[in-house]
């Protein structure tokens, strides 16, 4: 799989080309320069950083010895389950964990949209989507899968993740609760309708909300993937880096709470005026 994907076709192509890091541009940097002072040291004695997790010392290496996980009964994302309905610009929409005995047949049609498997890679029989979905949700808790449901309708697909405990972690200075969001339209008369930006506005500004110790969401869409882009761009996303990831050129995607903050203190600005 080619990692975090959106399936739009809200496309601006001039937009997306000043942006993406191939090579690097200069407001996209080399991870591997970065002097981020929030960001952590990274340790680790394999390539798998699956069970990584931050320790309570601020600067202390990022690594756990075998055998240990999250916490029994951590919720490592904060109940999304409890994160309720929120207002957009397209109408009310809400993150729904997946129930996989009865939302399979819907993602797994969705999967097979050659739109969407183009860049999820998870075209085929049901089983192999069961498989996708059975293994965020009999795992720590470290990735939710939801459905989207917009004005209680399900149009899209979402994987909420700690971005900090992924194997991304290592390709990026990452900080701790740093939140990841992979996203899909499912049905092509649901995209182009400027759906994507407007979801995933929203569903940053949510886990910033509902995520107090999350000071950051990233994507990393593949740099192929200009639709997807543009939409992260649109909902208020920068292009920090490229990064490598096994199969594909990502965009490394980053949404900050300073810049949520910033934005606010202007809208109450532009009310009191």
């Amino acid at each position: 799989m080619r990692g975090a994907r959106v399936s739009l076709t809200d496309t601006d192509t001039d937009t997306v080309a000043a942006a993406l890091p191939v090579p690097f541009a200069p407001d996209c940097e080399d991870p591997r320069d970065s002097a981020d002072p929030g960001a952590s040291t990274l340790r680790w004695d394999s390539e798998e950083t699956l069970n990584l997790r931050w320790p309570t010392a601020p600067g202390a290496p990022r690594v756990e010895l075998p055998g240990q996980g999250a916490p029994r009964g951590a919720d490592l994302l904060d109940g999304v389950h409890t994160w309720g309905p929120t207002p957009t610009p397209v109408g009310t929409f809400e993150l729904v964990p997946v129930r996989v005995d009865y939302d399979l047949p819907l993602i797994h049609g969705w999967m097979n949209d050659p739109a969407v498997a183009a860049f999820w890679e998870l075209a085929g029989p049901r089983d192999r989507t069961e498989r996708h979905l059975r293994a965020q949700l009999d795992g720590d808790g470290r990735s939710v899968p939801c459905l989207g449901m917009l004005d209680g309708t399900a149009l899209s697909y979402w994987e909420i993740y700690r971005a900090d405990l992924d194997p991304l972690a290592r390709r990026y200075p990452a900080r701790p609760h740093d939140t990841g969001v992979h996203l899909l339209i499912g049905g092509a008369a649901h995209r182009g309708r400027g759906l994507g930006p407007a979801l995933l506005s929203a569903v940053a500004a949510l886990i910033m909300e509902r995520r107090r110790a999350c000071t950051r969401v990233v994507a990393e869409p593949d740099v192929r993937n200009t639709p997807s882009v543009t939409a992260f761009l649109k909902a208020g996303f920068r292009c920090s880096a490229g990064v490598d990831l096994p199969g594909k050129r990502a965009a490394l995607m980053i949404r900050d709470r300073d810049q949520d903050q910033d934005r606010d203190r202007d809208q109450d600005r532009d009310r009191i005026r």
